[in-house]
């Protein structure tokens, strides 16, 4: 299914929840293949579409206690660490998450949170991000995300729901 998305949706920026992450070090679906590899590669002829991955230094803080002794090539350790070096992190700042709560976590808002407190940090990790693509697997956090006040987001379960690798520069 086709949607036009509106032009903030023109970096290949994508969120990965670490319950996703934690099948990255040993990747047996060909759909979590084909996210890794799309991570991973960079284009020579359009650098501009490189994948850039949004994260917060708490989300490096949890990949880190998932994936303790876990030297897989695939691990989202390793990959944060070979976009870092490419220049390829989206990184929210703690300052930004603060704002942001502090300007769009009314109590009203908070009373119809679903997921559990440590997730509530990475909801403006997400709507911070240029195209608020997300992959994620807990149903409260999506939920949270999906139904979150003035904000779009394009958030799934399973890689393949999401449009990660198109370009949206031209949409």
């Amino acid at each position: 299914m086709r949607v036009d998305l509106p032009e903030i949706y023109n970096a290949a920026t994508t969120f990965i929840d670490n319950n996703i992450a934690k099948s990255f070090s040993t990747p047996l679906d060909p759909e979590y293949k084909k996210l890794i590899k799309w991570l991973r590669e960079r284009n020579a002829d359009a650098p501009e579409k490189d994948a850039h991955l949004v994260t917060s230094s708490k989300l490096v803080a949890e990949y880190h206690r998932s994936n303790l002794n876990n030297s897989a090539a695939t691990n989202i350790l390793t990959l944060v660490s070979i976009l870092t070096k490419q220049g390829r992190i989206n990184k929210i700042s703690n300052s930004q998450i603060k704002a942001f709560q502090k300007q769009h976590f009314t109590k009203s808002v908070e009373r119809k949170l679903q997921c559990n407190h440590e997730d509530r940090e990475h909801i403006p990790v997400v709507l911070l991000s240029d195209r608020k693509f997300a992959l994620a697997i807990d149903k409260d956090f999506i939920a949270d995300l999906r139904s979150f006040p003035r904000h779009t987001v394009w958030v799934e379960s399973r890689p393949e729901n999401l449009p990660y690798a198109e370009d949206w520069s031209s949409k």
